[in-house]
């Protein structure tokens, strides 16, 4: 008798009859045991991640969530202060303060920021009131409204967005000093 081959065209034993009068079962056919992956070289080993349920407080941060230090202000949210070293603010809310050595800004719409900012790139999609540096690109989308002095390195207005008040395009030597204090600010609002 011929092997038998299954599904996959790999050979198989034939299954052998029982024994007369032993009455026992026949075992089902093994597969042979599969050849190890070959590594080439250059290929790094690394063992799985493991598996993460959404929620899992235990799972560890992801490297570029460690790297950013993120201020988010959320919806219905009011901040009064001075805020230094963030790298990325985001505000859903209200914020009052005086904004120095961030890096990045993001207001949403809804969002507000009364005060003075320096910081290095800003997207407004909400409203901004008040003295604003930006040393490279300031960004406001069709939503977005700024008003006070404003000095920018690169200016981008969608259609819809809205920029008064005493604006300048700043040159890139300069170094984003923050133009009025915050006291004009404050009594114009």
């Amino acid at each position: 008798m011929a092997d038998a081959s299954d599904d996959l065209g790999i050979p198989m034993k034939p299954a052998r009859p029982p024994a007369p009068g032993a009455g026992a079962v026949a075992k089902p056919p093994t597969m042979p045991p599969r050849a190890p992956a070959l590594v080439r070289a250059g290929d790094s080993i690394r063992p799985p991640e493991p598996l993460r349920r959404a929620g899992d407080s235990h799972s560890q941060p992801r490297r570029n969530d460690t790297e950013v230090r993120k201020l988010i202000v959320g919806r219905e949210i009011t901040l009064s202060g001075e805020i230094t070293a963030c790298d990325k603010l985001m505000i859903e809310g209200s914020v009052e303060a005086n904004l120095n050595n961030c890096r990045d800004v993001d207001i949403a719409e809804g969002g507000l920021f009364k005060g003075s900012a320096s910081i290095e790139e800003a997207e407004i999609r909400g409203r901004f009131e008040g003295n604003l540096v930006v040393r490279k690109r300031l960004l406001i989308k069709s939503s977005g409204r700024v008003s006070g002095t404003i000095r920018y390195g690169q200016l981008e207005v969608e259609c819809g967005g809205q920029i008064s008040g005493d604006i300048q395009a700043q040159p890139p030597s300069e170094t984003g000093e923050v133009i009025a204090d915050t006291a004009s600010v404050r009594a114009a609002s």
